[in-house]
């Protein structure tokens, strides 16, 4: 029997404190002790007295407790995943870490064109070659959804050497793929399937949720147990089934990437999400599904919103994550990034993203009424300021899809040269151009520039959209391949 009601790494932290240890190592403040009490006031003691060294510290000097290792054991039981991997660096760098373990340089991958940014700073890093799969574009919302079966299979079928594929999903929007489909497709062709699923740690403990990776029989899962659980920030977890990714392997090349300094709050945070889960994720999420339906209704008798739901995306999507409530907020005519500014500025209220016609809150198991009320009575009066609010001027062209002319690799560290944007049309760009969030490149190193992407940019950061990777922020420039 399993038993998870234990949590090996906040146990071992407690004997920790219990027994005395005076640490002659890493961190510097030696816990705590040499922080400024300016700091302290506003981070608290508590956080640097659990700020400890994993081996030579939380365990010995050879790691012969297997602290960490059990409580890796115990998140692949509760998930039904053969082997979980800690890391913590964030899923934009598990993401680099699954592409490694799967293709090498000069080698194909088959990628749904809406990824991460950290999908594109992989390929960089890795020197693989991008297969891109276009998303599945709705024009009815001017939004794009993981690419349909049909359409990797066809990858497939003219990339017979590609080396796997990896789809995101959940997109931050919420929608979600196929993975079944998908997983039968990547195994009729024996491939294995990747899937990013840095939105959807908490999608394991509620059957009321999109189905999770590992449960449609993918071969890797990443996620990112800070942005939808209760870990802190850069906490992400591997998760690996079957026998098509060497876990041996992606051990190995997790060893390059990763830090040798593992955070153990992280570590601890991981282990405490993992036993609240198993305990009490049903009734967790039996609430939260419940608020979340509550506060998609309300929104919707708003005068101007629109929350998008699962019925009608119809054929578009396979499913949606009801947790992230996405608003339409184009009847007003007034922009979304105008609008989540607004919300912060008046009513201290913090928008998960925002575009040229959208805003979208997050909503989690941490969610309660107060929190719910917060946000709906921001919202309403934000309704009744939106006839005052500029109106949205980007312009978003019917493709966003750029040609892929070189490897982003070699597009990246190629000679370059600076250009104005209104001459950089017809160039190979030599950067990632990402609004972000979502984060989701408009454009890759090796891409080939098109007017109506680069005017799609260039009005959208007028109207408000954030492009934090470009070289030149006011996008007056752009850096491109040298003819």
């Amino acid at each position: 029997m399993v038993d998870h009601s234990r949590a090996p790494i906040l146990e071992a932290l407690a004997a920790y404190h219990a027994s005395g240890q005076t640490p002659f190592t890493p961190p510097g403040h030696k816990q705590g002790r040499g922080v400024d009490p300016r700091v302290a006031e506003v981070m608290g003691m508590d956080v640097f007295r659990s700020d400890v060294l994993a081996t030579a510290g939380l365990d010995d000097r050879q790691s012969t407790g297997g602290i960490v290792q059990e409580a890796e054991e115990l998140m692949a039981h509760a998930v039904d995943a053969d082997h979980a991997f800690f890391s913590t660096c964030g899923s934009s760098l598990s993401v680099k870490t699954a592409i490694m373990a799967t293709a090498g340089p000069g080698e194909k991958l088959i990628i749904g064109r809406d990824a991460h940014k950290s999908v594109g700073s992989g390929l960089v890093l890795t020197g693989v070659v991008p297969v891109w799969v276009d998303p599945t574009w709705d024009q009815e919302r001017q939004l794009a959804h993981p690419p349909s079966v049909e359409a990797f299979a066809a990858a497939l079928e003219a990339h017979p050497d590609a080396k796997g594929v990896l789809v995101i999903s959940p997109t931050p929007y919420g929608t979600c793929a196929d993975l079944s489909g998908l997983t039968r497709v990547c195994h009729e062709h024996g491939r294995p399937l990747l899937v990013d699923e840095a939105w959807g740690a908490h999608l394991p403990f509620h059957p009321d949720l999109p189905t999770w990776a590992m449960d449609s029989g993918a071969d890797m899962c990443v996620t990112s147990v800070h942005k939808m659980g209760s870990a802190l920030e850069q906490s992400s977890v591997f998760h690996l089934q079957g026998d098509r990714i060497d876990p041996a392997l992606l051990k190995a090349r997790s060893d390059l990437l990763n830090t040798t300094s593992s955070s153990v709050l992280i570590y601890a945070a991981l282990d405490g999400w993992r036993r609240q889960m198993v305990e009490h994720g049903h009734a967790i999420y039996d609430r939260a599904l419940a608020l979340a339906h509550h506060v998609r209704a309300a929104v919707n008798d708003i005068d101007g919103f629109h929350v998008y739901g699962r019925a009608e995306y119809g054929h578009l999507t396979a499913d949606m994550d009801p947790l992230q409530v996405v608003i339409d907020i184009s009847a007003t005519g007034a922009s979304g990034y105008v609008m989540a500014d607004w919300l912060r500025e008046h009513h201290q209220i913090n928008m998960h993203l925002s575009d040229h016609r959208r805003i979208s809150a997050q909503l989690s198991h941490a969610d309660d009424e107060k929190s719910a009320e917060a946000l709906l009575s921001a919202l309403r009066d934000l309704a009744t300021h939106a006839a005052d609010m500029p109106a949205a001027e980007v312009r978003v062209p019917g493709d966003l899809r750029l040609e892929q002319v070189i490897p982003p690799r070699d597009a990246f560290f190629a000679e370059i040269e600076q250009v104005s944007v209104d001459e950089a049309a017809g160039r190979i760009s030599a950067e990632m151009l990402t609004p972000y969030p979502p984060g989701i490149p408009a454009a890759l190193p090796g891409e080939r520039l098109t007017d109506d992407v680069l005017t799609y940019l260039t009005t959208g950061l007028r109207s408000g959209m954030v492009i934090p990777d470009a070289w030149d922020s006011s996008l007056k420039t752009i850096h491109v391949v040298k003819d």
